[in-house]
């Protein structure tokens, strides 16, 4: 089938539904009624001879040919769309589009405020959404344009991805208020006689800090194992636990427990982070934009564009 025969419109409720799980939430994303996203649905069924998606409980799910076509059609999509922002120019104030970020959830909460305050003032009709992606798939994903960013810390990433690296923070430990061991100073020793809590999504592992322990032929008891820091932070302000973090999420999770901020007492190598973003969206205004919002949000500027293993140079420090 020749492109001339299809409406390219059809493309962009597909990739809505395939990524919104359904035609009421993909109409709400783009901003058009049930039916008109059914009827686009079903013109693009007839053109491709597939049902794209069938009924499965309560949810809709993609065919194989729907899961064959969804790479390249978001691919070409994205590059619609850079051709189109370079060509018209982006402006924050009228776009109305969505982006989907990487991020693990230790980061959403240092990130997410600042960063949907400064959307709210320029871009008040531009969505986002905040996934876990694949380290893998990193590559992929971006590639894909399932997602148009991502932070994360250091990984192997082909040339294609682009890479800014972000000022390492510092780790520091929260002990609840009043602990008998720790009044508003902790040295080593203090803290490895202490109980601590790692918190890890993996079952079982040693933490980056414990790693550094145990090069120096050192060790500390972990008590508790847990998924989340705010859980963390609230067993501290309940325990005599201790918990090791950075610096920023620390001070921002002491607000809800009664908790203090201590540096760490052991000199730790770099630990970096990194925003990365796909080589075909490097002068898209759109992602451009998405990237400096990123990084002031981490309380940095946007670093100059890179590619892997090209010397990146480092966003300003946070704070």
């Amino acid at each position: 089938m020749h492109p001339s025969q299809i409406d390219l419109n059809l493309f962009v409720v597909f990739e809505a539904i395939y990524a919104e799980g359904g035609v009421t939430q993909a109409g709400r994303r783009l901003n058009l009624s049930q039916p008109a996203i059914s009827h686009a649905l079903a013109r693009l069924r007839s053109a491709v001879s597939d049902p794209l998606f069938v009924r499965q409980g309560q949810s809709i799910v993609p065919t194989p040919v729907a899961r064959q076509m969804i790479a390249s059609v978001r691919q070409s999509l994205q590059g619609l769309n850079a051709m189109l922002s370079r060509v018209s120019g982006f402006d924050p104030a009228t776009a109305r589009t969505h982006f989907t970020i990487g991020m693990r959830d230790v980061m959403e909460s240092v990130v997410l405020p600042p960063l949907m305050k400064s959307i709210a003032r320029q871009a008040p009709f531009i969505d986002v959404a905040v996934v876990k992606s694949s380290r893998r798939d990193l590559d992929m994903e971006l590639a894909a344009g399932t997602i148009d960013a991502a932070i994360d810390v250091q990984l192997p990433v082909p040339d294609t991805v682009r890479r800014a690296r972000i000022a390492p923070q510092p780790l520091a430990v929260i002990a609840r208020r009043g602990h008998p061991k720790v009044r508003g100073a902790l040295d080593l020793e203090t803290y490895l006689a202490q109980e601590h809590i790692v918190v890890s999504s993996r079952r079982r592992g040693q933490a980056l800090e414990d790693y550094e322990l145990s090069r120096r032929g050192l060790h500390r008891h972990v008590r508790l194992r847990c998924q989340h820091y705010f859980a963390a932070s609230r067993v501290v302000s309940h325990t005599d636990l201790l918990c090791t973090m950075t610096e920023p999420l620390a001070r921002l999770l002491v607000k809800l427990s009664a908790a203090q901020v201590l540096p760490l007492p052991l000199k730790m190598p770099s630990f970096d982070t990194f925003l990365y973003w796909h080589a075909h969206a490097e002068e898209d205004p759109a992602n451009q934009w998405l990237r400096t919002q990123l990084l002031d949000a981490l309380g940095g500027g946007l670093a100059s564009p890179s590619p892997h293993g090209g010397g990146e140079k480092v966003a300003r420090s946070a704070g």
